[in-house]
């Protein structure tokens, strides 16, 4: 067990991107205004907008898609598009895990963001029990200048009376781990863009999800549920055709994956990390089987698409393209992760094939076994 490396006493928590999924809502919103305006939402600004100001991401759009308006008269026209878009707003994965998980072991939590206090406030509404569990929550048009500037970070360790090296910091954007970090506070970078951790070298730590934090490594109570290397999570399902996928689970790694088409999935992959999961997989001709999978880039081969690939823990005699299977997704491994060779890929792979199986045994799990999802066809 290593050291913890300091005793945090406090928890400063962003909100969009870092506990809310906002990204989705930001697309969707600004497709539509910039479509008014005869021009097309590429994203391209995603990785400029994320982390700054309401002002500086109206602006940043404004001039990079040369719009016949002010920043100001955009702000007006895209607030309210945002504002009867609150409710529809998903927590991220893991997030009511650590608000919950930090609130009945007494430790403080400050929300500290970038949008005005008053949006925080509508956001935050609809997730239950989420304001009262803030001790502090201070938005960008209380402070004189939001992140990247620190100051937003000291003002609320100077409300909660805790010094600022005893805070620990959780950041999705640059911007945020740059304020976190000048503010003199450790600081766990859990990036909203894919494949982008490499701009987060600042930050103390950098990890895949929220899934992912270890609050022993800050002295802080550490999560209980895991369970024999796997976590439990709320059941979520996907299904389709099987395609022919990348030839490469069974040419390459002798691991025989069934690619699913993500066709009609590209919104729900986008709420779960990268990461290897485990359930059990439906085939309407053959039966109910343990599954593993991964969701993913694959940085290995690095994809350009998320993909999932499913592995169906079963000796099969012949292929099974075309049909239909049905998934039921009941718990999580671990994050992506590159791997320096095809063997220790190959290995890890199997590891996981092993934690599933033992896992899906544990009545915890077994019992999805019989859901009626799996089995309608």
């Amino acid at each position: 067990m290593s050291v913890a490396k300091k005793l945090i006493k406090c928890v400063m928590l962003d909100l969009d991107g870092t506990l809310l999924n906002t990204d989705g809502i930001v697309g969707n919103v600004l497709k539509v205004l910039l479509g008014k305006y005869g021009k097309d939402w590429d994203g391209r600004e995603g990785q400029k907008i994320i982390g700054t100001t309401p002002f500086e991401a109206a602006a940043a759009v404004v001039q990079d898609y040369e719009l016949p308006c002010s920043t100001i008269e955009f702000l007006s026209e895209i607030s309210p598009l945002f504002s009867d878009q609150w409710c529809n707003i998903k927590p991220l994965p893991g997030a009511n895990r650590l608000i919950k998980h930090l609130k009945s072991h007494g430790v403080p939590m400050a929300l500290a963001s970038n949008s005005p206090r008053e949006s925080i406030e509508a956001k935050i509404s609809y997730h239950d029990g989420w304001k009262n569990s803030f001790s502090v929550i201070i938005g960008g048009d209380e402070v004189r200048t939001g992140k990247p500037s620190p100051e937003i970070f000291i003002e609320a360790a100077k409300r909660l009376s805790i010094e600022p090296s005893s805070c620990l910091v959780i950041e999705d954007s640059v911007p945020g781990v740059t304020a976190g970090k000048t503010a003199e506070m450790e600081v766990v970078a859990v990036p909203s863009l894919p494949k982008q951790s490499h701009l987060y070298t600042a930050a103390d730590e950098v990890i895949n999800s929220l899934l992912d934090l270890q609050l022993e490594k800050w002295g802080l109570p550490p999560f209980e549920d895991w369970v024999e290397g796997t976590l439990p999570l709320d059941p979520w399902y996907i299904g389709g055709p099987v395609v022919k996928g990348f030839g490469r689970g069974s040419k390459v790694l002798g691991i025989p994956t069934a690619n699913l088409s993500t066709k009609g999935y590209s919104d729900l992959l986008s709420e779960h990390p990268a990461g290897v999961y485990f359930g059990w997989a439906g085939l309407p001709a053959s039966g109910v089987f343990k599954m593993v999978m991964s969701i993913g880039w694959n940085p290995y081969f690095d994809n350009k698409e998320k993909t999932i690939e499913p592995w169906l823990l079963h000796d099969f005699n012949e292929d099974f393209y075309g049909e239909e299977l049905r998934l039921v997704v009941v718990g999580y491994i671990r994050p992506e992760a590159n791997f320096p060779s095809l063997e220790s890929l190959v290995a890890k792979i199997h590891e996981d094939r092993r934690v599933a199986e033992r896992a899906l045994d544990l009545p915890l799990y077994s019992s999805f076994k019989n859901d009626s999802y799996l089995r309608s066809s």
